[in-house]
């Protein structure tokens, strides 16, 4: 990343002072690859981690792969998802590998304590250990060996490069962003799965096309149907209680989905028709330069740029109130400044008038 590829998206002041700035790109194209806005380099190369989960699951969802072992939406909403590491996000779990005829023990994505306070603490307090299910990447994984039994491959590497659950993975990834997958740099995820960098514009359509696959063919378009409405439908699968993702698709009642990823990496698809009658659906991508390791910036440009494409309503705006733009207080709830955008968003106000 190019430090002329950023450019200033979100301010925090205190007092009379800027005191911190996160520098960052966005880009928000329509399912027909029209670019309608952007802020710092639209084709800013970047890892998407895992706002890549609906993708990933894609290619086991379009083989029929959730018929053919009874997955419920909830079930397809959690191969989506990087979820909390809650009992129920673990029954769910259970219950996946249960149909597939694997175990805790094939998954090969680690381990780590829940992301969900509250089952942390009640672990630690019971002096219990978490284990692999408890992982925010649990789902995906699992989507994956699924994936290897439906065709009746190996599961032992399933998170081999070279595996063809992997190799299908990356070609209809590759499909949907419109581009070469030998154009797509190779890394290593956090959870030990391959990871493609891909340009912040590319991601956009991506995401854009996946919430309006009306130009895909019959099958790709009925499974990015599936996943749309698995995840919009049940959002406490895709992350968990008081999670952006989660608390974004629940205040905004089925018209958008959203999946963020490390090192400050959000997308959100806004579904078609949402906008304004006959609108094409539209797909968001935004990259944070610094990480954002407490996810307020990406989140705040996300609501941002909804509310300027009059995608939210006042009083869902007011649901998702402690992610968006506004004041900074203190312990003693004293306000001491503001956060707030460092970009216009006069190109997307337009569109709705």
């Amino acid at each position: 990343m190019n430090v002329n590829d950023c450019r200033p998206l979100v301010e925090l002041t205190r007092g009379d002072l800027i005191e911190s700035i996160h520098f960052g790109a966005f880009v928000v194209v329509d399912s027909k690859g029209r670019v309608l806005a952007s802020e710092g380099n639209p084709d800013l190369l970047t890892y998407p981690r895992s706002s890549m989960k609906p993708f990933q699951a894609l290619p086991f969802i379009e083989r029929n792969g959730a018929e053919a072992f009874d997955f419920s939406p909830q079930e397809i909403a959690i191969m989506c998802a990087s979820h909390s590491g809650t009992d129920s996000h673990m029954q769910v779990l259970e219950g996946m590998h249960q149909k597939i005829g694997t175990h805790e023990d094939d998954l090969a994505c680690g381990v780590h304590w829940p992301g969900d306070e509250k089952t942390r603490v009640a672990l630690q307090i019971a002096g219990e250990k978490p284990t692999a299910f408890r992982h925010n990447c649990s789902g995906k994984h699992t989507g994956m060996l699924a994936q290897a039994r439906l065709s009746g491959w190996p599961i032992e590497d399933y998170l081999d490069p070279q595996h063809p659950v992997q190799v299908r993975i990356r070609e209809v990834l590759a499909e949907m962003v419109e581009m070469d997958p030998d154009d797509m740099p190779l890394g290593v995820d956090g959870c030990s799965a391959p990871v493609y960098g891909i340009p912040l514009r590319k991601m956009a359509l991506g995401i854009a096309k996946l919430a309006d696959p009306v130009a895909l063919g019959k099958d790709r378009a009925a499974a990015c149907q599936k996943i749309t409405s698995a995840m919009r439908s049940h959002p406490e699968m895709v992350a968990g209680p008081g999670k952006f993702d989660t608390m974004l698709m629940s205040a905004a009642g089925g018209s958008v989905l959203s999946k963020g990823g490390a090192e400050g990496y959000q997308v959100i698809g806004i579904m078609p028709g949402v906008i304004k009658a006959g609108s094409s659906g539209i797909g968001v991508a935004i990259k944070i330069s610094d990480g954002d390791v407490q996810g307020r910036a990406r989140a705040a440009v996300g609501i941002h740029l909804l509310k300027a494409l009059g995608v939210l309503e006042q009083e869902q705006l007011e649901d998702l109130h402690p992610f968006g733009f506004g004041p900074v207080v203190n312990w003693r709830k004293l306000v001491v400044g503001e956060m707030r955008p460092s970009f216009s968003v006069a190109q997307l106000e337009e569109m709705i008038y």
